[in-house]
């Protein structure tokens, strides 16, 4: 059984950084992971994904200040741990964060996500 659990928002000022973190439990080494947020009143929207072998993608709104990354505990372990570095926040980053993962699919990354994470405010202040 895949879990995750998300850590690291907070409140912040326009142009600063943060760092999420999306800890996993259950075999998500071959899993595809992703990110995506959920604003007041709108709909969740995707942030970034990076596939099992590493190959990554990003919303236009986020690409060049965004990184996603991920790292497994150890050579032996099944388990791995996803970030986001948020970099040059803006006021309209502003949302809750969710870290969201699948079994390795050829689909796009933007979708099909069956295990979600509980999410993690960030809030950055003008």
């Amino acid at each position: 059984q895949v879990q995750l659990r998300e850590s690291g928002g907070g409140l912040v000022q326009a142009g600063t950084s943060l760092r999420l973190t999306c800890a996993t439990s259950g075999h998500t080494w071959r899993h595809d992971m992703g990110w995506f947020r959920q604003a007041p009143g709108q709909e969740r929207e995707f942030v970034a994904g990076i596939r099992w072998d590493g190959d990554s993608a990003y919303a236009d709104s986020v690409k060049g200040r965004f990184t996603v990354s991920r790292e497994r505990e150890s050579s032996d372990s099944a388990k791995i741990t996803m970030y986001l570095q948020m970099d040059s926040l803006k006021p309209e980053d502003t949302a809750v964060y969710y870290c969201a993962a699948r079994i390795q699919s050829l689909q796009p990354i933007t979708r099909g996500f069956a295990y979600w994470g509980q999410g993690t405010q960030v809030t950055v202040s003008s």
